[in-house]
């Protein structure tokens, strides 16, 4: 099956830096389901946490259907569907100073909806200024080269 990305976290992507990534299922209503292959996504401000054992996603935004009855909110916390060793290897590793686990994107993978969690470390101002003024030069020397 192909696999289809619903959406991205830039600012993770951007501000942070990936030490380690997996794959979680993700527990959702069926309207839940049906609007996050509709691409009604977003990762903005999402976190995940432990709880009793189990990782959570917080403040993740999946748009609520209008005609379903019963809706619950729209940035509840939502179970990420992970092995009880996966969890806890992550947890340990969260716990270490200055690290967290963040979502990067939601795809769909076999037909079910996944989410791509990531430990992440925060980037020093003077990295992406320093990423910045590379690609500058970068592209500065490949204009050079096209003029030849």
């Amino acid at each position: 099956m192909e696999e289809k990305v619903i959406t991205q976290n830039k600012r993770v992507l951007r501000n942070f830096e990936i030490l380690d990534t997996v794959e979680a299922g993700l527990q959702l209503e069926g309207y839940e389901a049906k609007a996050a292959r509709e691409g009604k996504v977003s990762l903005n401000g999402s976190y995940v946490k432990e709880k009793n054992g189990e990782l959570f996603i917080y403040n993740m935004f999946i748009a609520a259907n209008p005609s379903t009855h019963g809706i619950k909110s729209e940035r509840r916390r939502r179970k990420l569907l992970l092995h009880k060793y996966e969890i806890v290897r992550w947890m340990t590793r969260a716990k270490e100073k200055g690290l967290t686990i963040l979502p990067v994107d939601v795809h769909t993978a076999n037909n079910r909806i996944k989410v791509t969690i990531a430990l992440v470390r925060a980037k020093r101002m003077f990295g992406n200024k320093k990423k910045i003024e590379e690609k500058r030069i970068k592209e500065e020397m490949h204009k050079v080269r096209r003029l030849r």
